[in-house]
């Protein structure tokens, strides 16, 4: 997973020759059919010292009152074999309830996710409600220690960045962005170093929802609610073992920051401000 404090399932990573990405919003994805390919062109930021891969983790612009929900579609490169014994890594009725409230999202995906659920990989790539990033091949880790994880070097890291990219354009899955989460959240120098040539930007988060193995949505509810402010990037989880309250917290919270008068956008539309 994603958050910080519970190691993550999974991890896809994308790394494309030309920056990849879906549109920026519902209606400019909505106006033209995607097509298969490398990711389109969504807003990068442009490289930190040194070069190194940019992180983003709220927008600047603090007066907007925008919030991006993402959702780390989480799954470990061994953890097949639970699969196949029944257990859940998807969580259709999570992805159901965000079209019917019609909250635009990017959902951090894990090649091996994409892998295993190739059919909502797709129906998820080619909504225009949605982007795909990447949050790596196996969602092991590009720092250690980091949880627990297992550890990758700088060249398999690379490499374990393009092969979720492939994994997602195998399963159908058009509306990528050049957007990468580590795994864990866990990162450093060596690791940003290690995706420039990937030409992506490392999104992280300002808000942790602890959906992560939670019993009570109302409790993951209000911990999102205290912590959104204008700009926030929520963190959130896409898995029903890992994270089975998340959908019902999501229908708390939506109404309720809509009342506040919270717009719900794509993380491509907030780093494009």
């Amino acid at each position: 997973m994603g958050t910080p404090g519970a190691p993550a399932p999974a991890s896809a990573s994308p790394s494309p020759s030309a920056p990849a990405s879906a549109p920026a919003s519902a209606s400019a994805s909505a106006s033209s059919s995607p097509q298969p390919g490398p990711p389109g062109r969504a807003p990068t930021m442009a490289p930190g010292p040194n070069g190194l891969t940019p992180v983003f983790e709220r927008a600047k612009q603090h007066t907007d009152k925008t919030v991006a929900l993402t959702f780390d579609a989480d799954m470990t490169s061994d953890q097949g074999p639970r699969a196949a014994g029944g257990e859940h890594f998807d969580n259709p009725q999570l992805i159901s309830a965000l079209r019917t409230l019609k909250v635009p999202s990017t959902i951090f995906m894990t090649g091996r996710w994409a892998e295993e659920y190739p059919d909502q990989a797709k129906s998820i790539g080619t909504d225009p409600n949605f982007e795909v990033a990447n949050h790596s091949y196996s969602h092991h880790a590009f720092k250690s220690p980091c949880y627990g994880l297992p550890a990758l070097d700088g060249a398999a890291a690379r490499a374990d960045v393009d092969k979720a990219f492939a994994a997602f354009r195998k399963a159908g899955a058009v509306n990528t962005v050049p957007y990468f989460r580590f795994p864990g959240g866990c990162y450093d120098d060596q690791a940003l170093r290690a995706l420039t040539a990937a030409k992506v930007t490392a999104v992280q988060w300002d808000v942790v929802s602890g959906d992560a193995f939670a019993k009570d949505p109302d409790a993951v509810a209000e911990q999102v609610l205290s912590g959104v402010k204008p700009g926030s990037v929520v963190v959130m989880h896409c898995t029903r073992s890992a994270a089975p309250v998340t959908e019902e917290a999501v229908r708390k919270v939506v109404p309720e920051l809509r009342k506040r008068g919270y717009r719900f956008v794509k993380v491509s539309e907030l780093i494009g401000k």
